[in-house]
């Protein structure tokens, strides 16, 4: 597949935020518990004496100072912390009071209110405004409650997360996103990262490096003096010094700030100082303030500390600074917050029903795969594992046939020209796998897309042909960084369902519909409901804007088509498209509610440029005149490719997988089915038990005559006792239990106890030998979710 937006290739968080850091590697090691292996000194730390800050909290939560937006209490606090305070304040005094002369005129700000209980839209509300004074928050009051009381940030003009006490600086569309969206758990749980970064400065005089938001919560990085490891002991200190916080209703302040005061107010960490000097564009950024706490972060954050109603530490490990094992030795901390008890209360119940599914506990258990380090992030996928790939890949396959799809195999490893030519090696190189071949660089495919456009270029191509689509299931590698990998979530080796479909551009629209029902026939068969989201053209993309207006209406034509036929509504992400072009992103949620990206469906006419691909119109009249993209290309390669000339066009270029990394997608499986499988795709489907040896040679039979049908049977001639076998099979989710004694081979039939009927485990239902092989072939066939027959 193609790799996503140059934005996604080359950003992770950082600084306690969404700054950028590089691709990939901002990852840490991520080992719970372990300590670090070595302790480098904080050489740019002053061994500064402290200061005390005798505080007090306003009693009606009002903006603080500096001295009174700690802990009410006694507080000692480092020089570095005390000196970097005094520049924020002294900056935003500054700041403030050039606000203040500004001009404010009047403004036309419209709230959209999103939808009510019954899905239908609430009318848009004007409200009266004046630049640099009116603020998102200062428009609640005229909200109903069940709407306000949930807000967590603001969003202008459907693109930008707003900071609700931030004064707007034009007319605009004002939404309001809640704790319950992925954006607002998002801004909420950042916000508690800051306050978990606040409670650790103040707790060991630490160095913080960043502090994002992941998906079940959060975490900070951090380094304390003399290689001090963080320990469990700890948790509840911290804890105690952020619940005061919370109390303390501090105020989450902004202010954009140039390098050179960065520099000043950062200076004493060599951390932050890095996420300056390679981060930040050259205009500066904006710093957060939130009591003791200033923090490089783009932001946005809730209004105040008051809104975190639960707060608690979830374990620890150690890291490495930008996960590079030469680097720093960093401690993490992981936290989780939510602005209702009783959702920390369900979350924790969550967290154990996602322990009990958890596909590295379940892989070991069924032995369906393993890990060794002789591969990190290498899955040895055993017999059992094999069966569910397999499954998978015959139901892709089956498929691919009704819908035309050509399978095709493209080699593991290319000449360093081809990525070149791609455009892969100026922004992917890194996350590849480079060999030295015959004096030359050579790499592993991390994606099929380049192979098959010289697939696609062997040999001319006529219309007729279109839409082409190329299916593949080629081994990949990417070179995740060592602690960014997570079982089978998150490996270096995979396979995926790839296809790239050339088609011209009037064909788009039907490929686009044909995928949608792709997704609702293979998602469909697990139970999977799935969302859909277009992501438009960013601010930076190649090609020129009227492809790109013409992609995106096609797309859009396509989901409403979806939608009219009762597919769902679709979503808009405006400006997250890949540089090369507009896609859609499909995410599924699972039996916990989680959600998971596994489809995307991306338009690409760069790569089709870059390797000159073209196909045969069959017209042979007027040469066509180059597009904009064409005449905008001024590099050295790129000078040399020309428009197709008469009768001949360029191919669109579709890049699409269903169900993606399979080994992902296994992992997603086997915590949504808690390893209780479909019969089509389990890899224990039946199990034959005898109540006595005198049958034995019944049991050997009826294995073979299953088998025989391309059954997954297994049979327990132990010398344990009945119950124990029955138990073990139960234990390892066998879908059909067969339990045959004399009664059954004397009638040539079957006792059959099924996993998922309760009724069915103390007696089983007698079957005859024939009907149960019936019924059962057509359970596999027909792919059923339910284990019944």
């Amino acid at each position: 597949m193609a790799s996503d937006s140059l934005r996604d290739l080359v950003s992770a968080q950082a600084g306690g935020s969404n700054l950028p850091l590089r691709p990939k590697k901002a990852t840490s090691e991520g080992v719970e518990g372990r300590s670090p292996k070595s302790s480098k000194q904080l050489k740019n730390k002053s061994q500064s004496t402290h200061n005390t800050l005798d505080v007090q909290s306003e009693a009606n939560g009002a903006t603080a100072t500096s001295a009174d937006r700690s802990m009410s209490s006694l507080i000692q606090l480092p020089d570095f912390i005390v000196k970097r305070n005094e520049l924020f304040d002294e900056l935003k005094r500054k700041h403030d009071a050039e606000v203040l002369q500004k001009v404010k005129p009047v403004i036309d700000v419209v709230l959209d209110l999103g939808n009510d209980k019954n899905g239908f839209p609430r009318p848009a509300m004007p409200v009266a405004a004046k630049a640099w004074e009116s603020t998102p928050g200062s428009f609640l009051r005229h909200v109903d409650k069940d709407i306000s009381n949930d807000v967590v940030v603001a969003k202008v003009d459907g693109k930008e997360l707003w900071d609700l006490d931030r004064p707007l600086e034009r007319g605009c569309r004002v939404s309001y996103i809640p704790f319950t969206s992925p954006e607002g758990r998002n801004v909420f749980w950042h916000s508690s990262a800051h306050v978990l970064g606040e409670a650790a400065e103040c707790q060991y005089d630490c160095l913080l490096s960043h502090g994002p938001p992941v998906e079940q919560g959060f975490f900070y990085d951090m380094a304390i003096a003399g290689g001090q490891v963080v320990k469990e002991s700890d948790w509840a200190p911290l804890e105690s010094r952020a619940s005061r916080f919370f109390k303390e209703k501090q105020p989450f302040d902004r202010l954009h700030v140039s390098i050179p005061d960065l520099k000043t107010m950062f200076g004493y960490s060599k951390y932050k100082m890095y996420y300056i000097d390679n981060l930040l564009p050259p205009e500066g950024s904006t710093v957060y303030r939130c009591g003791s706490l200033v923090d490089l972060c783009l932001g946005p954050h809730i209004q105040n500390t008051s809104k975190i109603k639960a707060f608690q530490i979830m374990k620890n490990s150690s890291c490495y600074f930008r996960g590079d094992k030469d680097d720093d030795s960093l401690q993490r901390i992981y936290g989780v917050a939510f602005p209702d008890k009783k959702q920390m209360t369900e979350h924790k119940k969550f967290l154990e029903e996602a322990a009990k599914r958890d596909h590295r506990r379940l892989g070991i258990e069924q032995e369906l795969f393993f890990f060794n380090d002789m591969s990190p992030g290498s899955a040895f996928l055993l017999p059992h594992g094999t069966r569910i790939f397999n499954a998978l890949q015959k139901l892709l396959r089956s498929e691919y046939q009704k819908r035309e799809y050509s399978e095709v195999q493209s080699p593991n490893m290319y000449d360093s020209d081809l990525w070149k030519k791609s455009g892969h090696w100026q922004h992917y190189s890194e996350d590849m796998f480079v060999l030295d071949v015959e004096k030359k660089k050579w790499a592993l495919k991390p994606m099929n897309c380049p192979g098959h456009c010289v697939m696609f270029s062997h040999r001319e191509r006529s219309y007729r042909e279109l839409p082409l689509r190329m299916a593949d299931f080629g081994v990949l590698h990417r070179n995740e960084a060592s602690g960014a990998l997570n079982g089978m979530t998150r490996v270096r080796k995979f396979q995926q369902d790839d296809t790239h479909i050339f088609c011209t551009q009037d064909q788009i629209t039907e490929e686009i519909e044909g995928l949608f029902d792709f997704l609702k026939c293979i998602y469909g068969l697990f139970g999977f409901p799935f969302r859909l989201k277009l992501s438009t053209r960013p601010e930076k993309f190649l090609g020129d804007i009227e492809t790109w207006n013409i992609a995106e209406s096609k797309l859009k034509d396509a989901l409403n088509s979806f939608t009219a036929s009762g597919g769902g509504q679709w979503e808009l992400n405006e400006g997250d498209g890949a540089f090369y072009g507009p896609k859609i992103d499909i995410t599924i949620s699972d039996a916990l509610r989680r959600d998971w990206q596994c489809a995307t469906i991306q338009l690409d006419f760069q790569l089709p440029q870059n390797f000159s691909l073209e196909y045969m119109t069959g017209e042979t009249s007027a040469k066509p005149k180059p597009s904009a993209a064409d005449e905008a290309r001024t590099d050295d390669a790129a000078a040399e490719l020309k428009a197709p000339g008469p009768g001949r066009a360029r191919p669109v270029m579709i890049h699409r997988a269903i169900i993606g990394s399979f080994e992902r997608f296994m992992a997603i499986l086997t915590e949504h089915f808690a390893g209780k499988w479909p019969f089509w795709i389990s890899p224990r489907q039946i199990l034959i038990i005898p109540v006595m040896p005198a049958v034995n040679d019944y049991v050997l039979e009826v294995q073979e005559l299953f088998k025989s049908q391309r059954m997954y049977v297994d049979i327990d001639l132990s010398g344990n006792t009945m119950q124990k076998k029955i138990r073990t099979g139960q234990l390892q989710q066998y879908n059909f239990i067969f339990v045959v004694g004399a009664q059954e081979k004397e009638t040539r039939s079957v006792n059959i106890r099924n996993r998922d009927v309760q009724e069915t485990q103390a007696k089983g239902e007698l079957v005859p030998l024939d009907e149960a092989i019936k019924k059962l072939k057509a359970l596999k066939k027909e792919r059923r979710l339910m284990n019944a027959i």
